[in-house]
């Protein structure tokens, strides 16, 4: 249900976009600590909207659809806007340009998977490397703005990297299942009659990316 609170989490992460966006045109730190802001309090719903949904036994197809959409754009607003303002230079873009393929292709794979009523789980160190993306950005933002005693660019930039390398990691993942389905589709579409049992091995149904 739209109105549950899991759910108003999730919307408030998108609607939170448009001025995520604006604030990096402010010129000066004020805006650079306020987008910082606004980026860390959203992150914070990526998390509390889960586990509000599943303490509570809120959990809808909804919030199953809305919560991956709303951190990959998010996240992908984020970096954009980085890079367009040269927060994000150098060798550092590669790992925004990784995180950011591997969204698409994630969202490819999990849209002809639901297509075949396969649900991908979501993995510890997929959650893990959430957090490190997160924290990264948030430092990125902030960027030269931040205390002096704090080198909030090396951190953020630092964190990104690992962030890209766990995300090589469980993307590979995400494609090695994927390719295993899509294998057992083409040979079910070309033989009807075949009954292969692996569809039914992995349909464990739980709402992605939470």
């Amino acid at each position: 249900m739209i109105t549950s609170l899991p759910n108003q989490l999730t919307l408030f992460r998108i609607a939170v976009i448009p001025g995520l966006v604006a604030l990096f045109y402010m010129e000066g730190a004020l805006g650079r600590y306020l987008a910082c802001g606004l980026f860390g309090i959203a992150a914070i719903t990526d998390f509390l909207d889960g586990y509000i949904a599943r303490a509570t036994r809120q959990q809808s197809v909804l919030g199953g659809f809305l919560d991956p959409v709303a951190d990959k754009l998010l996240v992908s607003a984020a970096l954009l806007m980085m890079v367009a303002f040269d927060q994000i230079t150098g060798y550092v873009v590669l790992p925004a340009v990784v995180i950011l393929c591997r969204e698409i292709l994630v969202s490819g794979l999990r849209e002809f998977l639901a297509g075949l009523s396969v649900g991908v789980p979501v993995s510890a160190l997929d959650k893990w490397k959430t957090v490190i993306q997160m924290f990264a950005i948030g430092f990125l933002i902030l960027g030269d703005a931040g205390p002096a005693m704090v080198p909030s660019r090396l951190i953020g930039e630092t964190g990104l990297w690992v962030a890209a390398v766990l995300t090589l990691i469980t993307g590979y993942d995400y494609l090695r299942a994927g390719l295993h389905h899509i294998e057992h589709a083409a040979a079910r579409e070309s033989d009807p009659t075949a009954e292969t049992g692996h569809a039914a091995e992995s349909r464990p149904g739980g709402p992605a990316d939470r």
